[in-house]
C-alpha cells in the first residue's frame, strides 16, 4: 500500500488530485476522474453518494486507508475521497493496491 500512496503523493504535486466530497463528485460527473479513493472510515453517507456517481459514471473507485492515513499521503490532516486525475496515476496506484490484496 505504500507503493500506492507514494504514486498518490506525486499525483498531488503534480497537480492531478481532487479531494473531498463535492470536488470529487464534479470530477467524476465532469469525466475528468480515472480513480476514486474512498477512506474505509468514511460515512456511510459520503460512501453512497460516491459509488453511486461512480457507478453510473463507470469510473473505478476502491476503499483504502483511513480517513488520516489518505489525507496524509496527500499532504492533509485527513480527507475520506480522493480523485486521481489522470489514466496513468490512476493505473498505477491501481495496480499496487490490487498487488496487496
Amino acid at each position: 500500500m505504500t507503493k500506492a500512496m507514494g504514486l498518490l503523493g506525486l499525483a498531488k504535486k503534480a497537480g492531478k488530485v481532487t479531494s473531498g466530497e463535492t470536488a470529487c463528485k464534479e470530477a467524476v460527473r465532469f469525466g475528468s476522474s480515472h480513480l476514486i479513493l474512498i477512506a474505509c472510515d468514511a460515512s456511510a453517507n459520503t460512501t453512497k453518494n460516491i459509488t453511486d456517481s461512480c457507478k453510473f459514471y463507470d469510473v473505478p473507485y476502491v476503499t483504502v486507508l483511513t480517513k488520516e492515513l489518505l489525507g496524509h499521503a496527500i499532504g492533509n490532516e485527513y480527507n475520506a475521497v480522493v480523485s486521481v486525475n489522470d489514466e496513468g496515476f490512476a493505473n498505477g496506484i491501481l495496480k499496487h493496491i490490487q498487488a496487496n490484496n
